[in-house]
């Protein structure tokens, strides 16, 4: 299963990824953390893409697959005088990968990702998720390929998750895997070899007892409107809180029936970025979901690094996907 050399690729990245960023989360998220302190994530950020970039550089090489990645991170701040130390931080992670890596080296591999997308590209965020990463609770390795605009490949790496179908923390970690076409399928992050085991979405219909996946952060989306949203679908059912794409793989395990990005009403020309939405969706996708922006377009990923042509995002488990549209038109969203 998934032996093309661009699943192969995608699979071992992230897998080698998502390990690197849980030994960050483990060595520097502690207690001593001052409040806004986010260098372990950003350490994180950047050993994690610095290895998904030197591993697709390799298998372009050696299999001709795409070769272009659109990444959250550059290494300009990196290169800068003051940033000595993160480089070193950086470099002594990226080199439990690859022991020879040198500071200069670390930073060409996280500028692999500085590329513009196109026709083809790959599209990688590190660590998506900063607030549950830094709580140690649940966060992503989210690496997609986009071909003409559409996600045909998206793989998550769940480091906290023990089982897709459940918000629950774990020591095993989760990886997922969607084609198109082909269906979406997930096997614990630790074990290569174990069983691929297929994903699929809840089979609820009625409206009240919609588990709403809603995210503990609250700078990307409104938490208010998502309580009238609530309401107005005559939602019974409790939410399930989390942060990060980890959402999307409980969605897409039948953990949940729905999440929604609406905008912020002190950010409300604020358009998703490609990375935070594309290996997310094509598993909600893959697993019998439906995703779609506020007005019910489906997400365009061919406008460059963000969906300039999208509003938000909505996905449900497809069955309620009317009704959330319905209940998100009446209340102005």
């Amino acid at each position: 299963m998934f032996k093309t050399p661009e699943a192969k690729f995608a699979i071992d990245a992230v897998r080698e990824a998502a390990a690197l960023a849980r030994r960050v989360q483990a060595e520097m998220v502690t207690d001593a953390l001052t409040k806004g302190d986010k260098s372990p994530v950003t350490v994180g950020d950047f050993a994690a893409q610095a290895v998904v970039g030197k591993r697709l550089a390799e298998a372009s090489a050696a299999h001709g697959i795409c070769g272009v990645l659109v990444g959250e991170e550059s290494a300009d701040d990196l290169r800068k005088v003051d940033a000595e130390k993160t480089l070193e931080q950086v470099t002594h992670f990226v080199r439990t990968i690859a022991p020879d890596a040198t500071p200069e080296e670390v930073c060409d591999w996280i500028d692999v990702g500085a590329a513009n997308p196109g026709d083809a590209y790959w599209t990688l965020d590190p660590i998506d998720g900063t607030k549950g990463f830094l709580r140690g609770d649940q966060y992503a390795v989210a690496l997609a390929l986009v071909e003409n605009g559409r996600v045909t490949l998206g793989v998550l790496g769940c480091p906290c998750l023990e089982q897709p179908s459940s918000a629950a923390q774990g020591e095993s970690g989760s990886l997922l895997i969607a084609k198109r076409g082909e269906g979406a399928f997930w096997q614990l992050l630790s074990m290569a070899n174990d069983d691929w085991h297929p994903l699929r979405v809840a089979d609820q219909t009625d409206p009240a007892g919609t588990r709403m996946l809603r995210s503990v952060e609250k700078g990307h989306t409104n938490l208010g409107a998502i309580d009238h949203l609530a309401t107005a679908m005559g939602v019974a059912a409790e939410p399930v809180g989390m942060d990060s794409q980890a959402k999307y793989a409980v969605l897409a395990a039948g953990g949940g029936e729905m999440l929604v990005r609406l905008l912020s009403e002190d950010r409300p020309d604020y358009r998703e970025k490609v990375w935070d939405q594309a290996a997310g969706s094509i598993v909600i996708e893959e697993a019998g979901g439906r995703v779609t922006d506020l007005d019910g377009k489906p997400l365009d990923f061919s406008q460059g690094r963000t969906l300039a042509n999208n509003r938000g995002v909505v996905a449900t488990n497809g069955a309620l996907h009317e009704a959330a549209l319905a209940a998100l038109k009446s209340i102005g969203a």
